[in-house]
């Protein structure tokens, strides 16, 4: 458990700070990072610029606060309280936070994939997100809901 305390200490400093490279050296050569807003980024170069050319393109003041985190040598959760100040059109300096969970599976030490999950559109409507884009956003969050493995079950229970 040690190590993966370690390994969120480094992943919300490297956020913080906007280092690209430190955060990509905690994933794998292959490794990915999904976020809620952004999408997928698959690489360690992917994940550099998604740091640096779009969370501090749209947001500086991070602060990433790991809570009651969970780990074996393949899978960690953390609960997690995030905020930052906004850049973005809709909502100029305006200061934002919302909470999640972090999943992370782990290869060798390493992060071979990163997922949020949070109720994303309270921190969307925060942050003055035009009620079009948010419909949009939740139409991708349910396209890739349904392409989980396990939820046509989950989509056809109680159905006649």
């Amino acid at each position: 458990m040690t190590s993966f305390n370690s390994l969120l200490k480094d992943f919300a400093a490297a956020v913080e700070v906007g280092d690209g490279t430190a955060l990509a050296q905690l994933f794998t050569e292959d490794g990915v990072y999904d976020d809620i807003f952004y999408g997928e980024f698959h690489g360690r170069k992917a994940i550099k610029d998604m740091l640096e050319r779009l969370f501090w393109r749209d947001g500086k003041d991070f602060l990433w606060e790991f809570r009651n985190p969970a780990a074996t040598d393949t899978i960690g959760y953390a609960q997690w309280l995030f905020s930052y100040t906004s850049g973005t059109r809709h909502n100029d300096g305006k200061r934002c936070g919302f909470e999640g969970v972090g999943i992370y599976h782990l290869r060798s030490g390493l992060i071979a994939r990163y997922e949020d999950q949070c109720n994303a559109v309270t921190p969307l409507r925060e942050m003055g997100v035009p009620l079009d884009v948010i419909d949009r956003m939740a139409g991708e969050w349910r396209h890739k809901f349904l392409a989980r493995d396990g939820a046509d079950r989950h989509m056809k229970f109680g159905a006649l």
